[in-house]
Parts: structure tokens; C-alpha cells; sequence
């Protein structure tokens, strides 16, 4: 099995195909975003020429997830983006969204730590569904990082078995999606 802190090497034929180095098999574009989504970084080079291809092929990954209607970045953002390239504002562009990303994973954490019961929010009627909800909006924000709710259930409320609690956050998250979809 590979490291998964190692990059997955795809190497790309004159033909365009995309090979998968470790497992020994072609990839399709989408087997890649699934690595990705399984927290795997991956580096995609020219088998002829050596050049790194990876910018060119995420940035493909996510023109075909946005042109399917599954649109995360709104036309405001892919209009700031398109007017950084043409500015010199560009240097400054890159460096501001890696750290909007790294300040959402990092805000994720802090805010399910937050969510204790030593919380006094956390005894208000309808906390649970709210909180619920925000962890499936995150988890769907961030390709499914989050991490599970471990706080203590709120005094009075029994406990639900975890594969009760599995459905019921599977339940709210297809729900939330939906919501987001339509949106």
C-alpha cells in the first residue's frame, strides 16, 4: 500500500491518457477528484516532456464540476478571479484564498470544540438540529474533512446508538444538499 502523505504520481501518455502509477491502470478525470476527495494529493506529470500538469488538470476537474450545475464558486468570485490574472493584484490572489481555505478547515474544528455542553448555547431548545446542520454545511464545504460531533449529549436527551445517529446525520445532509442544490 502507498504512503498517502506521498503524492500519487499520474503520468500522462502522448495520447492523453492519464495513468495511475501506483496501481498500474488509466484514470479518468473524475477517479482523480475522488483521490482528492479522499484526502490524497496527487501530482500529474507529461510522461514525454516532464512538465508538472497538475494546475492544468484540477483546474479541468472543477470547469466540468461547475459547467455539470454543481457550481460551489459564484459568478462574483469567478469574475474577481478572471479580473486577478489581468492586475497586479495577482501575487496577492493566491496566497488569499490558501489561507481562506486553511482558516474554513481550521474554523470547522474550533467550531465543533465549541459546541460542548459547558456551552450555555448548547441547552437552548433546537441547538442539536442547528448544530447538525452546521456540521453537514461544513462537511459539505469542505469534501467531507469534518470530523465527527463527539460532544456529550445535552442533559435530558437520551442517547442514540451510533448507527441511529449515522442515519439521522445522512438524513439531514441529503436534505441540506438538496437545499444547497436549488439554491
Amino acid at each position: 500500500m502507498a504512503d498517502p502523505d506521498t503524492p500519487l504520481l499520474i503520468k500522462r501518455y502522448a495520447s492523453r491518457r492519464l495513468y495511475n502509477t501506483e496501481t498500474s491502470d488509466y484514470v479518468t478525470l473524475e477517479d482523480i477528484a475522488g483521490f482528492i476527495r479522499d484526502g490524497r494529493e496527487v501530482k500529474i506529470i507529461d510522461l514525454k516532456s516532464g512538465d508538472d500538469l497538475t494546475r492544468q488538470y484540477l483546474l479541468q476537474i472543477i470547469a466540468e464540476h461547475e459547467s455539470r450545475g454543481e457550481s460551489v464558486l459564484p459568478i462574483g468570485v469567478l469574475t474577481d478571479l478572471v479580473r486577478s490574472y489581468t492586475t497586479q493584484a495577482q501575487s496577492v490572489v493566491p496566497e488569499f484564498l490558501a489561507m481562506s481555505f486553511e482558516m474554513l478547515r481550521d474554523g470547522q474544528s474550533k467550531m465543533v470544540e465549541n459546541m460542548s455542553a459547558m456551552n450555555p448555547v448548547a441547552q437552548m431548545p433546537g441547538f442539536e438540529a442547528m448544530r447538525a446542520q452546521q456540521e453537514a454545511f461544513m462537511k459539505a464545504m469542505t469534501g467531507g474533512i469534518a470530523g465527527q460531533w463527539s460532544g456529550p449529549a445535552p442533559e435530558g436527551e437520551e442517547t442514540q446508538s451510533p448507527e441511529d445517529e449515522l442515519a439521522e446525520i445522512k438524513q439531514q445532509l441529503a436534505e441540506l444538499q438538496a437545499k444547497l442544490s436549488k439554491m
